[in-house]
């Protein structure tokens, strides 16, 4: 990253800070952003948006969705004290949304919430221009797939775009993208790579069914080719 990349980076982080445009707007939520932005970052992981330990924490991905997720990524290679020091971490919005109306796990953010956090994805997209970006989560899954896709038809696979890069990720489409569901397809095909993963919170049921933990298990087998290929 070079010296105004991380000018860019460190006003940015400020902005997120001092961000009231959700309140302001009268949504309900924790105030207080929650990301991760290492310098040099090559991977950017987004999320739906933080939990309420998140919170307490001061980090993405705490606790029982944290276990969960750097399980995978601990099969894919990285270790989770590693990941967190190296790569970004950060969500489609980027404060705590609160419970679900029904009380089973967190309420998912509003599209307008989406939408008064976007700019702040864009610039950390720009930014970064990831050479990795993992979709983690329905929400972020949709920044990129079309919303009619099943998790069933998209963990599993990765999209690469080449002779481009993950910075402008929001305005891609990704029938334009080389989509791969097998590993030995990685090291065919040059770019930004584009991985998704289903929601690793304990509230989610889909990883637990048989048939799905055989698609997350090639996700992680694409990841770990990908981590290896480019030394991420």
């Amino acid at each position: 990253m070079n010296e105004i990349e991380t000018m860019q980076l460190e006003l940015l982080n400020q902005e997120l800070v001092a961000c009231r445009l959700c309140l302001e707007a009268g949504h309900t939520i924790a105030p207080g952003p929650i990301f991760s932005h290492p310098v040099d970052a090559k991977v950017m992981l987004i999320g739906q948006a933080p939990g309420i330990t998140e919170v307490d924490a001061r980090r993405p991905f705490n606790a029982g969705s944290g276990k969960r997720l750097f399980q995978w990524l601990g099969k894919a290679g990285w270790q989770e004290d590693d990941f967190r020091v190296r790569h970004a971490m950060t969500a489609v919005t980027k404060c705590y949304p609160g419970k679900a109306g029904n009380g089973k796990g967190d309420r998912v953010p509003s599209t307008d919430e989406q939408k008064l956090c976007r700019p702040f994805l864009e610039r950390e997209l720009k930014i970064y221009n990831p050479r990795l970006t993992l979709l983690v989560g329905g929400v972020a899954i949709k920044l990129l797939y079309p919303a009619k896709l099943k998790l069933v038809e998209i963990i599993g696979t990765a999209a690469c775009f080449p002779d481009t890069g993950a910075g402008d990720l929001l305005n891609l489409n990704y029938r334009k993208a080389e989509l791969v569901n097998h590993p030995a397809q990685i090291n065919e095909l040059n770019g930004c790579w584009i991985v998704p993963l289903p929601h690793p919170s304990g509230a989610s049921l889909w990883p637990n069914k048989l048939q799905n933990k055989a698609l997350i298990e090639r996700a992680i087998e694409i990841l770990y080719t990908i981590r290896e290929r480019y030394r991420l």
